[in-house]
This record gives structure tokens, sequence and C-alpha cells, in this order.
């Protein structure tokens, strides 16, 4: 396999298919074609995570996420201050940049906090677009019901058995829910990898390849109840031999299409027969790499 797709000094330009079988891949459906989006934050949300578990497991510096649940913003900026012994606005930058994966990898706003602790606003070089299903989704609101209610008063009631003056029993015994999912849908993204912005936050080689291999595996450690069918189905990188570009993002992306069945019968993979990949007339100084899926041999 080329390796093309780990040099940070030049442009690229990915797209991605994901899969929901019975699943919540994010959000409501466009309500003008009903469409199902999926957001940029979720797939980022997902990096994130995904990196922070294989930190956890390979430790490396410069590894840390900066948007982590149950981590106030300011108090990283404040650590930049504290132990990366910043004296400004820029040099916590810097620091923040080189501890932070997601810093350098997707950028930050971080001027909140108090006036002297904060570490200003970093434009990442890498930037995902709204994922958008082939076709309509049927998004399904299915009720549940729990065998046990939230509040100990409502059991103590039930338990008891008494009456309300209506001659209604008091308390409850179980409660009711919902799940939101789609029987399913493919979903369709893009993103891409500026080589200037890239040197401004120092990515590295390692960096790269870690945010493909998170990519790669970002849904298998990702799973719930109303997340368990989810599978990334195609990840295409198409890689400049320069840090600027040779050709148009969007004529690049034209080249991997899936046919719409325009209807919402579809509930497999296989329903959509192949994905279209036209990659034997590139532009001079583009190479397409496939990550997902794998090639044999």
């Amino acid at each position: 396999m080329t390796t093309v797709h780990l040099d940070p000094t030049r442009k690229h330009d990915f797209v991605f298919l994901i899969e929901a079988v019975d699943s919540n891949a994010n959000g409501d459906p466009d309500p003008v074609s009903g469409h199902g989006l999926i957001t940029d934050v979720a797939i980022k949300r997902k990096i994130r995570n995904t990196v922070a578990l294989i930190n956890a497991l390979e430790p490396r510096e410069g590894r840390e996420i900066y948007v982590e649940a149950g981590t106030a913003l300011n108090a990283q900026h404040e650590r930049a201050y504290a132990l990366g012994s910043a004296h400004d606005q820029k040099s916590a930058q810097e620091w923040m940049c080189r501890n932070f994966f997601d810093v350098r990898m997707f950028g930050a706003v971080m001027t909140t906090g108090k006036r002297d602790k904060q570490a200003g606003r970093v434009q990442g070089p890498v930037q995902i677009g709204f994922s958008r299903s082939i076709d309509r989704i049927t998004p399904l609101d299915i009720g549940i019901t729990r065998v046990t209610p939230t509040r100990d008063e409502d059991l103590k009631a039930w338990l008891e058995r008494g009456e309300n003056t209506d001659g209604k029993s008091k308390g409850k015994e179980t409660e009711m829910g919902s799940k939101h999912v789609v029987p399913y849908a493919l979903y369709r993204g893009t993103g891409h990898f500026s080589a200037p912005l890239a040197k401004r936050t120092g990515v590295t080689t390692d960096d790269l390849a870690l945010f493909w291999r998170a990519f790669e595996i970002m849904l298998e450690h990702d799973r719930a109840a109303a997340r368990a069918n989810l599978a990334l189905r195609g990840l295409y990188v198409f890689t400049h031999d320069d840090a600027f570009g040779h050709a148009p993002a969007h004529e690049l992306f034209e080249r991997i299409t899936v046919k719409a069945r325009d209807d919402v019968n579809a509930r497999s993979f296989s329903d959509y027969g192949t994905v279209e990949i036209r990659d034997t007339d590139l532009p001079p100084g583009v190479t397409l790499t496939t990550l997902v899926p794998r090639p044999l041999g």
C-alpha cells in the first residue's frame, strides 16, 4: 500500500462511507429531502474518543485530548501557563498544539476563561463536512419499557398499592422511554487536510497515521444499543504531490460515487451494488489510496 497519505506536507482530500443498520447514526433527517445527516461534530467526537483509547494503551507525548468529557476547557488553558511555562497567548497556543492531538488536527477556539490565561484561536488542518445519506431514510421512534421507576417514592407508593382520590394507583411500577433508529442508511461524507495549516500546528507523519487509524476503527469502539450496527464501508484518500493541490476537491470527490436507489427500501450494503471508483485518469500529481476496504494481498 502506498504511504503518500501519511505525508503532512501534502494536501489530502478524502471520501468516506458509513453504514447504519437498525441504529442511530446522528441527529434528524433533512426535513426537505428526507436524507439522513451526520454532523462533523459527531465524527470528530468519535475520532477524539478513539485516539484517547489508543493513547491509554500506547501512550505517547502530544496525544492528549483537549475537548474531553468531564474536563473544563478553561482548566486546559491554564495548564499551558502552569505546566508549560507559557508567559503570553502565543507561547500558550504553541504549548496547546504540542500537547493536544485534537488542537493540532482540528483546531480550537481557546479564548474563554481568564483574560491572562487564554490561548487564542487555532485553525486546524483537518476539516470534515456533514455526511448525507445516499437515499431518503425512515426514522423510527421505538417505545421501550423499563421495569423499575426512577424515583424511590414512586416505587414505594406502588408497593403500598395506595390510591389517589381519583381512584388511580399511586406511584408506578415501570417507566416508558424510546429509541430513535433508522432501519438502514448509507451515508457519504467528505473531508480535507491542509498542509500549510498542518505546518502551523506542528502535525507530524505519526499524527496523520494516528488520524487515519482512528478513523478506520472509530465505529468499532463506539458501540451502544442504538449504535450497535454502524460500519465504515469506505475510506478513500486523494493525495496531491504538493501542499496546495492540483485539482479542486469537488472534482475528485465526484470520482467516488454510489448510485442512489431513489427509495427507502435498501436494507443492506449489497443493495447498492458496488462503489464506483474512477481512478484511471486522475489529474497529474494526484494519487488515490483506498484505506477501506483494505486491498487484498
